[in-house]
């Protein structure tokens, strides 16, 4: 197993990186570029076609290197229909309708035909397993958030990029050592995604000369997910609920936090502004590439966190996690008051 991760990994890489330079290439002649706007960080005409390289590198290695056992090849078939979605909207715009339509076409391959869903909370809130309907309607809220949630922090030049590697790193380690004749094959979903991601970002980082798109970051999201979902049915840990929770902290936590302030302000949660986390950072004068590094830690010091108190119950380490996503948001919210009110004294 560990020879065919590896190899998984270098191929998916190797495919991003070569085939990066003639995807911006063609972008630039064919005018396929995302313009500069008011919601957005970058300056000049760059390309969004990065989930281009990113979807090749996955499938390839996946279908090459890996195993198609267990769900994995239905989770490759929502894969290709969530691409075929993205790379449209990246193209030419797409209704919010029909983005999701294809979000639930993709979630019931994965639910009612691998039957790949959460069935025991292993007493998080009190539950453990639950009837069919309510874990069928937590699998699904679980895949169209976390799906999603990717494409939202794709904000800032290598941050979504860097979450998603922080993320597949972390479960296909555990898929490998604790997955078993089960879920052991999904180290290698995993590790496909992680190589793609980290030869897309060689041209992503600051100062980007592709972005990730809606290619990239739906079919991520998706990926995550799954792999989230099927990490919370690893029997080898009682704390898997909550190990997942910290792993996907960022995403989550500012898809919730983002949410919020838009029902506060009296918009829809799923109009597009400026609230997102990474904003914050960078109104508050850190770099793009500070602004990463940051979230990454926070990441990490969540993960390292929940790993290290792991024998606690899971409704206490939900606890923690949730005081631990307060804070941050909170700690970052009341700095930019602060300088908001600064500003406004001294204008």
């Amino acid at each position: 197993m560990l020879y065919n991760s590896v190899l998984s990994f270098c191929w998916a890489f190797l495919i991003a990186v070569f085939a990066i330079p003639s995807i911006v290439y063609v972008a630039h002649i064919k005018k396929l570029l995302d313009e500069p706007n008011v919601r957005t960080v970058h300056e000049s005409l760059t390309p969004r076609l990065g989930g281009l390289a990113i979807f090749a590198g996955f499938m390839s290695a996946l279908t090459i290197f890996g195993s198609l056992e267990n769900g994995v090849q239905q989770v490759l078939a929502g894969s290709i229909i969530i691409f075929f979605i993205g790379l449209k909207d990246d193209v030419v715009p797409v209704s919010a309708f029909k983005k999701f339509f294809v979000q639930v076409l993709a979630a019931g391959i994965v639910m009612f035909v691998a039957d790949i869903r959460i069935s025991d909370f292993k007493g998080m809130l009190g539950l453990y397993e639950v009837e069919n309907g309510i874990s069928y309607v937590v699998t699904f809220l679980v895949i169209i958030g976390i799906t999603n949630a990717i494409n939202l922090i794709d904000g800032v030049d290598g941050l979504a990029g860097v979450i998603v590697m922080i993320i597949t790193s972390t479960f296909g380690v555990y898929f490998y050592l604790y997955g078993g004749e089960l879920l052991g094959g999904y180290s290698y979903v995993a590790f496909s995604l992680l190589g793609s991601v980290m030869g897309f970002l060689r041209y992503n980082f600051h100062k980007a000369i592709i972005f990730m798109g809606d290619t990239g970051s739906l079919v991520s999201g998706f990926i995550l997910s799954i792999l989230g979902i099927q990490f919370v049915r690893m029997e080898a840990f009682d704390a898997s609920p909550s190990i997942a929770i910290a792993v996907l902290i960022i995403p989550i936590m500012d898809t919730l936090r983002v949410f919020l302030l838009r029902i506060l302000n009296g918009t829809s949660p799923f109009a597009p502004d400026k609230n997102h986390i990474h904003h914050r950072l960078m109104d508050l004068g850190f770099s793009q590439v500070m602004t990463v590094f940051l979230l990454a830690l926070i990441n990490l010091l969540a993960i390292l966190g929940v790993n290290i108190l792991s024998n606690l119950e899971n409704n206490y380490l939900l606890l923690l996690l949730i005081g631990y996503g307060f804070i941050v948001t909170g700690v970052i919210e009341i700095f930019y008051l602060r300088l908001k009110r600064e500003n406004a004294s001294v204008q």
